[in-house]
């Protein structure tokens, strides 16, 4: 009972949840639809596949090492500055190899751990964490499921996918890079002694979970997700009951109505028609094209509306990669940091990097892949 109270309650001051559940039933009642449409927008491979990271992820903070990690890295980088580029960089880097929502639920609990003991500006720290894996994920056809996707429907191999998004990834890290230097102090982490305590590790469930995180990016590489999920869960309810308590589900919950919510607008008659009227054929329709409509349906819903009206698949990419920046609802991945992060006025300080880094990326990297 008291679960269920505590559910209520942040459901009531979930700002973002109520918005989209109003959005959501209003594109229901405006233009309805058959049960069809609503479980093909619902995306449930995504949500399996976010769901099996949650739990993963959820089970390596509880198995200790993370306190842990935390602690050494403090005791081995003694500015702020310095620890915002580590922590920026292994985000950029990790979302290159594995995934931006990976990648955030790899090193925001890091930080996290790292704020209870050292004075630190958490939130900002988290936000261009958020802003490192939009960089660093364009670098790679797999590090986001807007380049996957894409690539897929590219025909490039590899290598030359790549190539074609590397001048967007380059300027869009340096930004951040430069970012960091003039937004993170040179003064040294000073730690909150009270705070200090070797936490008690659990090495059987930070192995366990690290295999089956390791099975879980694998099987969402290889369409697996609704199954992998499936027997995270079993594992889970058998091994360790206790972590999936602490579980956001209500990320979850979030995500399934943006995902029905957001892909019913961009389905409406009005919003295809207007999007017909426009010459696709023209890279800088297609170039602002999709930056404005990853800012209104986010980056991954924009490309796959989008691509069915323009075959150059490696602009739309660098497009809603950039527009991943800006809004919020941009990029998944912001929400996911912006949620992990969990602290007051959270969305309105990303705003304040997000929107800045929205226009000046947009126009430098315009000026290279539109010329």
């Amino acid at each position: 009972m008291q679960a269920l109270r505590l559910a209520v309650s942040r459901l009531k001051n979930d700002w973002l949840l109520l918005a989209l559940l109003v959005l959501t039933v209003a594109m229901a009642l405006y233009d309805p639809r058959p049960p069809r449409a609503y479980l093909r927008w619902l995306d449930v491979s995504t949500l399996a596949g976010l769901a099996g990271l949650l739990m993963l992820t959820q089970a390596v903070c509880a198995s200790g090492y993370v306190q842990l990690w935390a602690l050494r890295l403090v005791a081995r980088l003694h500015g702020v500055r310095a620890l915002a580029f580590v922590l920026v960089a292994l985000s950029g880097v990790l979302s290159t190899v594995l995934t931006n929502d990976v990648a955030l639920f790899l090193v925001v609990p890091l930080t996290l751990a790292i704020a209870r003991i050292a004075r630190v500006p958490q939130q900002r720290l988290v936000i261009f964490e958020a802003l490192a894996v939009n960089a660093g994920s364009t670098f790679s056809p797999i590090g986001n499921p807007q380049n996957l996707l894409l690539w897929q429907h590219s025909g490039l191999s590899f290598p030359a996918y790549v190539a074609a998004l590397a001048p967007a990834g380059a300027i869009m890290s340096a930004l951040l890079l430069a970012a960091c230097w003039f937004a993170f102090p040179a003064q040294p982490v000073l730690l909150d002694e009270r705070a200090v305590e070797h936490p008690a590790t659990h090495l059987p469930m930070l192995a366990g979970a690290s295999v089956l995180l390791l099975g879980m990016v694998a099987a969402l590489q290889w369409g697996y997700a609704i199954p992998a999920m499936l027997a995270v869960l079993a594992i889970g309810i058998v091994c360790f009951r206790r972590v999936l308590a602490g579980v956001d589900w209500v990320l979850l919950l979030t995500f399934a109505v943006m995902f029905v919510g957001l892909g019913h607008f961009a389905a409406l008659p009005a919003v295809r028609d207007l999007l017909g009227r426009l010459d696709w054929h023209d890279p800088r329709v297609v170039y602002a094209g999709a930056i404005v409509a990853a800012q209104c349906i986010s980056n991954v819903p924009a490309a796959v509306l989008l691509q069915h009206y323009t075959g150059n698949l490696t602009l739309l990419a660098t497009a809603v990669n950039v527009g991943g920046y800006g809004v919020a609802i941009g990029s998944l991945a912001n929400l996911i940091a912006l949620r992990l992060e969990g602290g007051h006025g959270a969305h309105g300080h990303f705003h304040l990097w997000s929107a800045p880094f929205l226009v000046v990326s947009a126009l430098l990297v315009g000026l290279v892949v539109l010329r």
